[in-house]
């Protein structure tokens, strides 16, 4: 029996000790929204594992649900009771990092497996960032979908790709543009409303309109049990990325959500319209106007009712694994590419930043051999689904990925070599109006900045030579900027380490530089 059988045997008895009651991780957070559960919840029963331990020739390469939400953030769970409940049978990474709190850098290091720096894409559009920068590198020969394909999986894409990227497009072939790796490819551009959108659907363009039944996670979702089925009847593994545009700007509800929650008001947390002490860059923000007030608060409405759609997604798709026989033979990750401040530092609606609210977002993996209602606090990137994918299907790890695989850490163990930190780069900040994600208001948008994610602190560099150090242990709202206690020595660690991330090249070098921090 090959070592990767053995280690997944061993997951699946550990599930089947945590169905049994044996489990000693935390359950889930209690939440506020319970009294406001979505219109269609999904009655999804709990996905155990089977009552037999397979054995060498019974053990398959699990199926892979992906699904990657845009500019989600962590206070719209609680809106959500078939996440929550994912997150109640499934294991919660409370210290998961993007490397980019921007949409197309942070996609482009999903795909890739790289940081920024390495996939050379640092910006949604223009000569430093979007699709076809990404497709005139070559960057899309080999990505999560070739490594699936390779590894014997149908492969299907269904939502947003990369910014820039639009159906029509041919690209050299004569017809309607789809990328290597994907064997159903169904996906939009620049279809934030979710409505009056066009689709490549495999080869060809179809338009959708504007009545209730063309709204595009609706869509997406009927596509997406169309083909779980497909692929269960077929009895060949297959990964399925659900890439939404849901709750992205205009924050665009399903129109049978668009009354729900009335009088729902952003979070007033403890950095609700305050300027963190000795900001590098905000110490001039004046605080928010009564009408940004009035918009953060209608935002986040908008917000929580959007994502109701994406909601039953998780829930209608968790439904048809069931149903199809194979939840027990299958993965479901949920994560966003970034996250969302709105009204915390003083700052109107917007991302970009190194604050928790923009760079920790959910991360959510459900399936066999996953302990349920268990949270890891490692530090796990948005470069690491690349060779975790390739591990879950049997595959040798990706040699250009700057990630791991955080498969151990799902079953309780943590590798000795494990990384202490994590980068987060953000350069050429999305300043052009012609960018989905331009912030009118320009000082809603920090400098050019590479910072440094542990378990216990923020420390951040500014193109301009100023630095901010946030100990989210004594300070977990990121509220004070104590880098001028640190020692030299300390600084000196702290700035070496950084170098070495920021700068590194190839998968040895910036895992060693991952781990520079003890």
């Amino acid at each position: 029996m090959s070592f990767r059988t053995l280690r997944h045997t061993a997951a699946v008895i550990a599930s089947l000790l945590v169905a049994a009651g044996c489990s000693t991780g935390s359950g889930p957070r209690g939440s506020a929204a319970e009294a406001h559960p979505a219109p269609g919840t999904s009655s999804t029963p709990p996905v155990t594992a089977s009552a037999s331990v397979p054995t060498e020739s019974s053990v398959v390469k699990p199926n892979i649900v992906f699904v990657l939400t845009d500019d989600f953030s962590m206070n719209l769970v609680q809106y959500m009771p078939n996440v929550r409940r994912l997150q109640q049978e499934g294991t919660t990474f409370t210290n998961y990092t993007v490397t980019d709190s921007l949409c197309c850098p942070s996609r482009a290091s999903i795909l890739k497996g790289q940081f920024p720096h390495n996939t050379g894409i640092i910006k949604n559009h223009g000569s430093d960032g979007g699709f076809l920068l990404f497709n005139s590198r070559g960057q899309e020969k080999t990505t999560i979908g070739t490594d699936l394909q390779a590894a014997g999986y149908r492969t299907a894409f269904l939502g947003k790709y990369l910014n820039e990227y639009q159906p029509r497009l041919t690209m050299g072939t004569g017809k309607p543009y789809v990328p290597p790796g994907w064997d159903q490819w169904w996906v939009s551009g620049d279809a934030y409303k979710n409505f009056d959108y066009l689709i490549n659907d495999n080869g060809r363009v179809v338009r959708y309109g504007k009545q209730p039944k063309d709204y595009l996670t609706d869509v997406m979702t009927a596509k997406a049990t169309g083909f779980i089925k497909a692929g269960a009847a077929s009895g060949k593994p297959f990964m399925i990325e659900l890439s939404t545009y849901a709750p992205h700007l205009p924050f665009t509800p399903a129109p049978r959500d668009a009354t729900l929650f009335p009088g729902l008001t952003a979070p007033r947390t403890p950095a609700w319209d305050r300027v963190p002490e000795n900001s590098a860059w905000l110490a001039a923000k004046p605080r928010l106007t009564p009408a940004q007030i009035a918009a953060i608060d209608r935002y986040h409405r908008l917000r929580a009712q959007s994502v109701q759609s994406v909601d039953r997604m998780v829930g209608t798709v968790r439904d048809t694994l069931v149903k199809a026989g194979i939840a027990d033979q299958t993965m479901v990750v949920f994560t966003s590419d970034n996250g969302y401040h709105m009204g915390e530092y003083s700052l109107p609606a917007g991302k970009q930043t190194a604050f928790d609210t923009d760079v920790n977002v959910p991360l959510i993996v459900a399936g066999p051999g996953v302990q349920a209602g268990r949270e890891v606090p490692h530090i796990v990137e948005n470069i690491d689904f690349r060779p975790t994918f390739s591990e879950w299907a049997g595959a040798p790890a990706p040699t250009e990925s700057d990630g791991r695989s955080f498969v151990p850490l799902l079953s309780g163990a943590l590798p000795a070599d494990w990384r202490t930190a994590a980068l987060v780069e953000h350069h050429d900040p999305a300043s052009d109006p012609k960018d989905p994600d331009y912030e009118k208001d320009s000082i809603n948008v920090p400098p050019s900045y590479d910072a440094l994610r542990s378990e216990t602190f923020t420390y951040i560099e500014y193109v301009d030579g100023k630095a901010e150090y946030f100990d989210r242990v004594a300070d977990p709202y990121m509220l004070k900027n104590v880098v001028g206690t640190l020692t030299p020595e300390r600084l000196a660690e702290l700035r070496g380490a950084l170098r070495g991330l920021a700068t590194c090249v190839g998968p040895d070098a910036c895992w060693t530089a991952g781990r520079a921090l003890r």
